[in-house]
This record gives C-alpha cells, sequence and structure tokens, in this order.
C-alpha cells in the first residue's frame, strides 16, 4: 500500500500507469478501478490495483487487488465465447485499418484483406482466445457494490469476461466466475430499484439484467447493439450513470479524426436503450503525440461531478496515467465539453510554485511527456493549465537540461506582459531540450 498527496494531474507519480479508469463512491470515499500499464510496450499487465481517496487529494494505492495468473479456467482452457457484432459485415474505413492492424498480429493463414472476401463469407463471430500471446493481461474492469459484497467485473486479452468478489472495496477478489460471453470492457450498473445491468463489447455492445446473484445474467434476455460504431461514433469502454432520471452511457468515440481519443455519452430513458448521442465530454487526442484511446467515466463525489480519463504519455501508446477533471451539467441534462487540464480536482499553480514538466496536459511538434519530464524538439510546444497571476511577473526560470531555448507565454502572451487572472501557460522550443520545471516568478 502506498499513499500520495496530490490534487493536481495525472493523479498518481509517473511510476504508477492506472488507466480506464471508473470510479465509484462508496459509503467510505471514493475508488477506482482500473487496467494497470506495467509494461512499455503493451497495454496493460496480469495484474489489477485499486486507487481510493477521501478527499481528491490523498490518494491511496492498495496492494495488488486481483492477478489473472489466478484465474483457475484460463489455465484449464475452458469454453472460450464468441466475440458477437463485430461489424465485421459492412464495415467502417476505421474498423477496416483496425481488422488489418490486427491481423498483422495473427498467423499468416489468417491475414486476409476484408476486401477480398465475399460478405456472405465473413464471419459473424470470432474467437480470439487462440491467437493472443498472453492470455491473462486483465483488461479494463469496472465494480460495484451490492448488498455489502462488492463485485470486480474484468475481462482478459482473450476476450473472455468474468466476475470476482471481495467483503472490500479495495479486495482482494477471490473466487473468479467465468460470465457466459465474450468481449472486452465490462461495466456494471446498479439502478434506484436495485436492479443490476451488465454492459460489454467493442462496436456495438451489449447489455443485459444482472440475476440477483450478481454472477450470472440470462442469455435469452441480452439486448444487442445498445450502440453502435455507425450511429454513436462507439469504440469500446463502456459506462453507465444515472442522473435526475437520466440515464448517461459514457464510451471512446472515434468522430474526431478517427481515433476513439474523446469520451463522448449518450442518454435514455431506460438503462438498456434506445440511445441518443449527446456530445464529446473531454478529448486527449493531444496528449501524447502518439495518443490513441480514451476510456473513463463520470461519477459524483462531495456534490461535485468529474470526468476521469486518462493520457499516454513516453512517446507512446502506453504509460497511460489517471486524470480527473470537474465537469458541468446543463439544466436540460447535457455536459459541457472540457478541457484537459494540468490541475485537476486542485487549485491553480501559485506564482513561485515549481511546475513539473510532467504536468504539461497538451504537446504539439514532437514534444512529449517522458517520465518526470516534458521533452520538447526543435518546434515543440506545450500547454499547461492553470497558473493563479495575482501580482505582476518579474521573471520565468525554467530548470532544463539542453541546448534549446525555451519561450514561455502567459494567456497568449510575452510573460512581462501577463494580465492578472488564471491563465494559461504555452512553452515553445528553439532546438532541443528537457524541461524538469518552470516558475511563473512574483
Amino acid at each position: 500500500m502506498e499513499r500520495f498527496e496530490n490534487c493536481r494531474n495525472p493523479i498518481l507519480p509517473p511510476s504508477i500507469c492506472i488507466a480506464d479508469g471508473e470510479a465509484h463512491a462508496f459509503a467510505d470515499g471514493l475508488y477506482v478501478y482500473g487496467s494497470w500499464d506495467q509494461y512499455p510496450d503493451d497495454y496493460c499487465s496480469e495484474e489489477y490495483c485499486v486507487l481510493s481517496t477521501k478527499d481528491m487529494k490523498n490518494w491511496t494505492v492498495h496492494d495488488k487487488s486481483f492477478d489473472g495468473r489466478e484465474i483457475p479456467w484460463l489455465a484449464e482452457g475452458k469454453k472460450n465465447y464468441y466475440v458477437t457484432d463485430m461489424n465485421l459485415r459492412d464495415p467502417s474505413p476505421f474498423f477496416k485499418g483496425m481488422v488489418e492492424n490486427i491481423q498483422k498480429t495473427l498467423p499468416k493463414e489468417m491475414q486476409v484483406s476484408l476486401d477480398s472476401v465475399p460478405e456472405e463469407e465473413l464471419p459473424e463471430s470470432i474467437d480470439f482466445g487462440q491467437y493472443v500471446k498472453n492470455p491473462y493481461l486483465l483488461w479494463a474492469p469496472d465494480c460495484i457494490c451490492k448488498d455489502g459484497k462488492y463485485y470486480l467485473y474484468f475481462c482478459t486479452s482473450a476476450n473472455l469476461e468474468g466476475v470476482a468478489v471481495s467483503d472490500k472495496p479495495e479486495g482482494p477478489f477471490e473466487n473468479p466466475r467465468q460470465l457466459p460471453c465474450a468481449g472486452i470492457d465490462p461495466a456494471i450498473f446498479v439502478d434506484d430499484d436495485g436492479k443490476a445491468y451488465y454492459y460489454w463489447g467493442q462496436f456495438r455492445p451489449s447489455g443485459v439484467e444482472m440475476n440477483p446473484d450478481m454472477l450470472s445474467f440470462d442469455g435469452e434476455k441480452i439486448v444487442k447493439k445498445i450502440v453502435t460504431e455507425e450511429e454513436h461514433g462507439f469504440h469500446e469502454g463502456s459506462s453507465m450513470r444515472k442522473r435526475n432520471g437520466i440515464y448517461y452511457y459514457v464510451y471512446p468515440c472515434i468522430y474526431r479524426d478517427n481515433r476513439p481519443t474523446c469520451l463522448a455519452y449518450a442518454t435514455s430513458e431506460n438503462p438498456l436503450g434506445p440511445f441518443t448521442y449527446r456530445g464529446v465530454i473531454i478529448d486527449n487526442a493531444k496528449c501524447d503525440p502518439q495518443s490513441w484511446n480514451i476510456h473513463g467515466c463520470i461519477e459524483c463525489f462531495g456534490g461535485q461531478w468529474y470526468v476521469f480519463y486518462h493520457r499516454s504519455s513516453k512517446n507512446s501508446q502506453y504509460g497511460r496515467r489517471l486524470c480527473v477533471e470537474p465537469i458541468h451539467f446543463n439544466e436540460d441534462g447535457t455536459i459541457d465539453e472540457v478541457k484537459m487540464t494540468s490541475i485537476g480536482a486542485g487549485e491553480p499553480f501559485a506564482m513561485n510554485e515549481a511546475i513539473q514538466g510532467w504536468r504539461a496536459c497538451e504537446v504539439a511538434g514532437g514534444a512529449y511527456v517522458s517520465d518526470y519530464d516534458l521533452v520538447m524538439n526543435d518546434g515543440g510546444a506545450a500547454v499547461i493549465r492553470y497558473v493563479k497571476i495575482d501580482a505582476p511577473v518579474k521573471g520565468v526560470r525554467v530548470e532544463k537540461d539542453g541546448d534549446g531555448d525555451v519561450e514561455v507565454r502567459i494567456g497568449g502572451k510575452g510573460w512581462h506582459e501577463a494580465e492578472s487572472g488564471v491563465a494559461e501557460v504555452e512553452l515553445r522550443c528553439t532546438g532541443d531540450a528537457v524541461v524538469h520545471a518552470v516558475t511563473i516568478e512574483r
């Protein structure tokens, strides 16, 4: 168990990369469940750990809560369920490109262009289990409390799904049981009447009401295509919440730049739909030159609603770091889109406060956030949001290595022209430099 005091983004130190965050307010605090990027060249790992806080400032990283290598039915090779509704027939250009990338990892006999196969011969379902190199990788989870028990819903790289149980929100979660479905990114939701609903899948997810035991469901009651790639831009990562009688289905969306970098939402008057697309909550496309996906949720804690999401780092799709931003609901129930910030749920940085390079929330021109610094090349740029300017700026101190010159602009102006108020700080580099910290001096 480790404890950290931090109210800004990213939430955890750079050495702990938690992605796909699902936050839930339980009786004794806020708990966040997510996958754990432990490898430099792959998503996730074989382990989960749970985060918790009572004040959005002091965070606890609990000991390992679940290990995919200890799932007995994975080792025993029990039945692999087939992934359905993958949109293989009449796929979008985006999906075709993704399938081609997936096929590069498969045996040559499986690497067939969709365009070369007659539509009637395309499969309606796929068994991914026989092709994955490491079936014990744990992808995005979710968890819920019901009747004093905590149920962790998980998925593996083999597209198999299951549930494990604990008496504590942080686990450990034990006695994993396989669910009769296949896909990724499970989500769980308990309605006001005590009924629970389970969601899963990619491109065209499914949903179903759980049985009272929270460990099973009736396959005949599955509702397919809760949302779709075609009508909602849905990519993966289902998440369900309810507010003022409205059901909010939150998910990564491909509507911007054909990448699932924005977290969007759809609404309904029923937990199983139909859902209407409403818009984007946040977009992480500018967090890293290689930014590929986003995944997260919305949750109310302490009377404030937040969006939890991740940002990739290290000029890669991996090393994803948990972040949070406050959000606002309008009277009609819609959510205003928010920008990524460096301060998250905390206060703006103060003058004379050193701002670490890895706090930069946007990069451009080849710049990227490394483990603990901001790496900038010739023409690179980065943004820090926000700093409170409450006195004349006497100077700017940039702690760096390298011969590059770093220009600092405050609120779009030269630092000596900075105006009072909460301002955005922009860094621009000529040459190469590794920025450790920036301080706006009063």
